[in-house]
């Protein structure tokens, strides 16, 4: 898979083009509904999204993020996007549940059924296996700044 995706970056930036989103240490794509106004994320930006703590996308329309079920992934992110372990963003979650503050974005089971959501729901962004068919939806970029 490692390779895939580094020919998938080469082929991209020899057409012209580059591939933001998808990275060789990287297993999961972020994605969003067609019409977000984004195209590129930094990881503090994305972390922020993901932790309720910016709440409005550019153009002032409500964000509304999507995780996958799928514990490898969600870990994967967490450390890479949060720079947290996937303990700590669940203490985290039960703080602002807890307090009722807040509660943690929606979940869904599958890839597919993440896709689904998001292709359906302006507002919506999440991300799912670097392998998966994102057709219909939007593939985000996301920078390299770490999150806070």
């Amino acid at each position: 898979m490692r390779r895939s995706l580094l020919l998938l970056a080469l082929l991209t930036a020899l057409a012209g083009g580059a591939a933001p989103a998808v990275a060789a240490d990287r297993p999961f794509l972020v994605v969003a509904h067609p019409a977000a106004p984004v195209t590129e994320l930094s990881r503090t930006q994305l972390s922020r999204l993901f932790l309720k703590k910016s709440t409005q996308w550019p153009d002032g329309s409500a964000v509304r993020p999507v995780e996958p079920l799928q514990p490898g992934l969600r870990q994967a992110f967490a450390r890479q996007v949060h720079d947290r372990t996937l303990a700590e963003l669940v203490a985290y979650w039960n703080a602002l549940i807890f307090s009722g503050r807040e509660l943690p974005p929606l979940e869904k089971a599958t890839d597919a059924d993440l896709l689904s959501y998001v292709r359906a729901t302006p507002g919506a962004i999440g991300y799912v296996s670097a392998g998966a068919d994102t057709a219909g939806v939007k593939v985000v970029g996301v920078g390299k700044a770490p999150a806070p």
